[in-house]
């Protein structure tokens, strides 16, 4: 129920933010890290999002299941 509840009010938020704030969210970034800063940070994420896919396919492979 928590779950369900969690996914639709992420759900919402994400429709409540229009194209004019995703706009001023990306100059805030850029004003923030900087041009150059910036594929360092999206290569870091990246990474980390390939790490725990790893992660979690290591988890559910069958042979941890012994």
């Amino acid at each position: 129920m928590q779950s369900k509840l969690k996914v639709m009010i992420f759900n919402n938020i994400i429709l409540f933010i229009g194209p004019w704030q995703y706009v001023i969210i990306g100059l805030a970034i850029l004003l923030l890290f900087g041009g150059k800063k910036i594929p360092e940070l999206m290569k870091g994420l990246g990474s980390g999002i390939k790490e725990f896919k790893d992660a979690s396919k290591e988890k559910d492979s069958p042979e941890n299941k012994e």
